[in-house]
């Protein structure tokens, strides 16, 4: 069976950089930070009192106010980016067969706030006025409604889930949906990623876990990727979606393409329940299938969006499977991690990142690593690699591969490359 190739035809984000791909985008080449003190609840008595919030959402500009209140923030999310990148894509959804659309988006986590807020609600209520829950609890958590609402709204008929694998869930989603349209399965998918887990029980869960940074003195230097001085991640929250169409399809419509999907990987470290494998068997894996499902060689390669989180055994260990699996290729690599701007965005992350690494191939312009500062070093990173620290780099972007794990061991990676016609 000969398999399709796959473009991406339409793209739409929500992120702590902007509210729409433009502005993300514009922020992202200036190297600006999203953190900044957490404004979604009092965090005074937290360890951790910054994130990279979304700034300024109207769920209304997107949504019917009605039906706002049926939905969790992680959902609005990702309903708004899923009407950009669908509106990007020039999709004439008047004539277009919506049996062969689907949808297939990644949540890690999914409505905690409404979890939060309704077991809170019971724990103060409950035992004087009984058990009354809002009867939009369940489908305003769960974590496949926002899939569920975007085929509702847009009458798409073709596969409809949600992937869940922690911070790799996204790229999950992304890579089951390239799979679906090279196998036939449809023409086109709506995926991608949303998460909103800025909320007590969000940010006191991972600071139990001292997985965050506790930097809240200077919270848009928190986020530093592969410095000695690293101290955790930043949490983010938003959404990321593509339009993902098979290449004939597209081309039939005229469609405009961004990007040829060129291959993914999968793997998992069967190491730990959060920590990454410190050699990076996993990672290495990971990005040796991607390779390989693309039919390419290391040396085609000239961008990597890596995981990157600022904590100290997952930066090295990433480090470590890019030099393995690259060999001397690795020194002629552009390497950056924009989570040291947005954040990381959990579940979302994968489909961001994805985004990010796209808009560097179409514009030959590499996102910085930023707060990285030279006397800053870690003596277990090889600093002869480009990192890309500081400052965007243009240069001519063949193929960009973008990597997310997460916990549980989970990995997957996309290989976004110059659609050639």
């Amino acid at each position: 069976m000969e398999l399709k190739r796959v473009v991406v035809t339409g793209i739409g984000a929500i992120t702590p950089l902007g509210n729409n791909v433009e502005e993300s985008w514009e922020n992202l080449k200036k190297g600006v930070s999203g953190a900044a003190p957490i404004t979604h609840f009092d965090a005074s008595q937290f360890k951790t009192q910054f994130a990279c919030e979304v700034k300024g959402f109207n769920a209304q500009d997107y949504i019917d106010r009605k039906e706002v209140r049926k939905m969790d923030i992680y959902t609005q999310y990702a309903i708004a980016a899923a009407k950009m990148a669908i509106d990007d894509s020039g999709m004439d959804l008047e004539t277009i067969d919506k049996n062969e659309i689907g949808v297939v988006l990644g949540v890690g986590i999914g409505g905690i706030h409404t979890f939060e807020e309704e077991a809170g609600n019971y724990a103060v209520n409950g035992p004087v006025l009984g058990p009354k829950f809002n009867p939009f609890f369940i489908p305003k958590m769960i974590a496949d409604i926002a899939a569920g609402y975007i085929s509702i709204d847009y009458g798409f008929h073709g596969p409809n889930y949600t992937t869940t694998s922690a911070c790799a869930s996204s790229t999950n989603a992304l890579a089951d949906a390239f799979n679906l349209i090279r196998l036939g399965k449809a023409n086109a998918m709506v995926t991608g990623g949303s998460e909103a887990a800025i909320w007590p029980s969000g940010v006191g869960g991972f600071n139990a876990m001292k997985a965050l940074s506790t930097r809240n003195d200077e919270p848009e230097k928190a986020s530093r990727p592969f410095s000695a001085s690293r101290d955790g991640f930043v949490m983010g929250e938003g959404a990321g979606i593509l339009v993902l169409e098979e290449l004939e399809h597209a081309k039939a419509r005229g469609a405009k393409i961004y990007a040829e999907v060129a291959g993914v990987g999968m793997s998992a470290d069967a190491y730990h329940i959060t920590a990454s494998h410190p050699e990076g068997l996993g990672a290495k894996l990971v990005m040796q299938r991607a390779l390989k499902d693309a039919e390419m060689q290391p040396s085609d390669i000239d961008y990597i969006n890596v995981h990157g989180t600022s904590t100290h055994v997952g930066d090295i260990s990433e480090v470590k499977a890019i030099k393995e699996v690259f060999g001397e290729s690795a020194y002629k690599l552009n390497i950056s991690s924009t989570k040291s701007m947005t954040g990381h965005l959990l579940g979302a992350a994968g489909a961001v990142e994805a985004i990010i690494s796209i808009l560097s191939v179409k514009n030959d312009i590499v996102p910085p690593t930023i707060n990285h500062e030279d006397e800053d070093k870690d003596e277990e990173i090889d600093y002869t690699l480009n990192f890309t620290f500081n400052k965007a780099q243009e240069r001519p972007i063949r193929a960009a591969l973008s990597n997310t794990f997460g916990f549980g061991g989970h990995n997957a990676c996309a290989i976004f490359k110059k659609y050639q016609g």
